[in-house]
């Protein structure tokens, strides 16, 4: 069993001393199963001690601790903190002490107390975050990201008063989805679909915003101008750039051989589970992705030995049944889409490259198919596209095939 972990006198003064002492056994014993290392549980419990340091002083009553009061603790006392060494002041170090107490806390019977959720703009926001999710059948982070964006336009316009779209007039729909120090094409567009997507939802509710719609700036796009940026033979030299020795190098290899051989999103990867793949079948399958629905894949033989070689090398023994799982502290967690990106972004960084899109593996795997000769529909199908019209820009990166049926330019030579 691991060594209590030991405070200086004057940390340790302050949680005995404190609401908080009842506590302290259980908080160490937390951070202990999530397999913190010894000076991270001695960092956190002298960041508690600061924290029932200043509840101690400003007189807080155990049942009043919560949100609110770290908050206050982080935003009032922190910048302004006089109190005496040795005392912790890192703002992201406490912040995340006070959320693992806030735990501890809440497992110990203790009724925390939060800021209050119901405002007008807290209730409109749940309002459409359910209407997208139950009615449009939106993803997670699609739904997140229009909420952030409405919450805004809410707050700029309406503050802490009712809300009411009579009150709101073309020009300031066309000033918040422009931005006020102006705004790239591309985000005028992404926010202007947004606000119109609320919109779209008030309308439901009875609403007249068909005036409001039509001043949404709009910006000019020509369907499938663009080309995807892919990768052509390089993806061997990215490959080969994970067999240098680096932590977690399995890890990373197995989630880039997912990107690349499969298609998958990053999203997909995080949310890939050990009971998706079917061994003796050799498939994988995929829940919860963007297109909300299950689907199966065939499991490529150099997909799954790599997999397999993390799964029986490097993975951290736990209980979670995430494939791919965090390897420090908190264990028992699986990792976030961050952790992807961070994987590709370094094999780029290795074969000295400067792409910096994680997508692009994506479209790599969908144009080496069709340089292949598979059916436009076998590759939609692959990359769970709902529309052949989103897998149709792929066609434009096969050049060979289109020189073939490339038209002489009138007036050129015969």
């Amino acid at each position: 069993m691991q060594k209590a972990i030991i405070l200086q006198p004057q940390p340790r003064a302050w949680l005995e001393g404190s609401i908080l002492r009842p506590y302290v056994s259980q908080y160490g014993e937390h951070l202990q199963r999530r397999r913190y290392a010894p000076n991270t549980q001695r960092a956190y419990l002298c960041c508690i001690a600061h924290f029932a340091y200043w509840l101690t002083q400003e007189g807080y009553d155990l049942e009043a601790i919560g949100q609110g009061a770290v908050m206050r603790f982080l935003s009032e006392h922190l910048p302004a903190c006089a109190c005496s060494d040795p005392v912790r002041r890192l703002r992201h170090e406490l912040q995340a002490a006070l959320g693992h107490l806030l735990e501890v806390l809440e497992a110990g019977g203790v009724v925390l107390q939060y800021p209050a959720r119901n405002s007008a703009i807290e209730q409109e926001l749940t309002r459409f975050d359910t209407h997208m999710r139950d009615v449009w059948g939106l993803a997670d982070n699609t739904r997140r990201k229009r909420c952030r964006v409405v919450g805004g336009f809410l707050v700029e316009h309406f503050g802490e008063q009712p809300i009411s779209l009579a009150t709101v007039n073309a020009a300031s729909i066309r000033r918040f989805v422009l931005g006020k120090q102006g705004r790239r094409p591309t985000t005028v567009a992404a926010i202007g679909v947004i606000i119109g997507c609320y919109l779209r939802f008030r309308s439901m509710s009875g609403d007249r915003v068909s005036g409001l719609k039509a001043a949404i700036p709009r910006v000019a796009h020509w369907r499938l101008a663009s080309l995807p940026e892919v990768l052509t033979g390089a993806e061997i030299e990215l490959l080969s750039s994970f067999d240098q020795a680096f932590p977690s190098r399995l890890r990373a290899y197995a989630m880039v051989r997912c990107l690349i051989d499969l298609g998958l999103r990053s999203s997909e990867v995080v949310k890939l589970q050990l009971d998706d793949i079917n061994w003796a079948d050799g498939t994988i399958k995929l829940v919860g992705t963007k297109s909300r629905r299950a689907d199966a894949l065939p499991l490529p033989s150099e997909t799954g030995a790599a997999i397999a070689a993390y799964l029986h090398e490097e993975r951290p023994a736990t209980s979670n049944r995430a494939i791919f799982v965090r390897h420090v502290a908190p264990y028992n967690e699986p990792i976030t889409t961050k952790s992807v990106k961070r994987a590709v972004l370094a094999g780029y960084r290795r074969c000295g490259w400067t792409r910096t899109g994680v997508h692009i593996l994506r479209h790599s795997m969908a144009s080496r198919l069709l340089r292949a000769g598979a059916p436009m529909k076998e590759i939609a199908d692959i990359l769970r596209h709902r529309s052949l019209d989103t897998s149709a820009i792929y066609a434009k990166v096969d050049l060979t095939n289109l020189a073939a049926v490339a038209l002489p330019w009138p007036g050129s030579a015969q």
